[in-house]
C-alpha cells in the first residue's frame, strides 16, 4: 500500500508510483471523487470523461423522474 503525508498546510506529495499510474505530473490536476461506500477514488482530471463509465454502479431498480424530484425536495429541506 503507497501513503502519504498531510502537510500543515492541507498538501500531500503524490508518490512518484501514484503519479506514473495516473498520467499526471507538475502542473496536472486530480480528482478525488466519493463513491457510494464513504471511501474515495483519486483520477486525473485531465482524462477522459469516457473513463469514468462505470465508476458508479447503476441503482438495483430504474429511478423515475418523480423520484428524482422527491428525493430534490428532500435535499432542499435538509431531510
Amino acid at each position: 500500500m503507497t501513503t502519504a503525508t498531510v502537510t500543515t498546510k492541507g498538501q500531500l506529495t503524490l508518490p512518484k508510483e501514484i503519479r506514473t499510474a495516473l498520467g499526471v505530473g507538475p502542473g496536472d490536476r486530480v480528482e478525488f471523487v466519493r463513491m457510494e461506500d464513504g471511501n474515495f477514488a483519486v483520477m486525473a482530471a485531465t482524462q477522459s470523461v469516457k473513463k469514468l463509465k462505470g465508476l458508479i454502479p447503476k441503482p438495483r431498480k430504474p429511478v423515475s423522474l418523480a423520484d428524482m424530484d422527491a428525493a430534490i425536495a428532500r435535499g432542499v429541506k435538509g431531510e
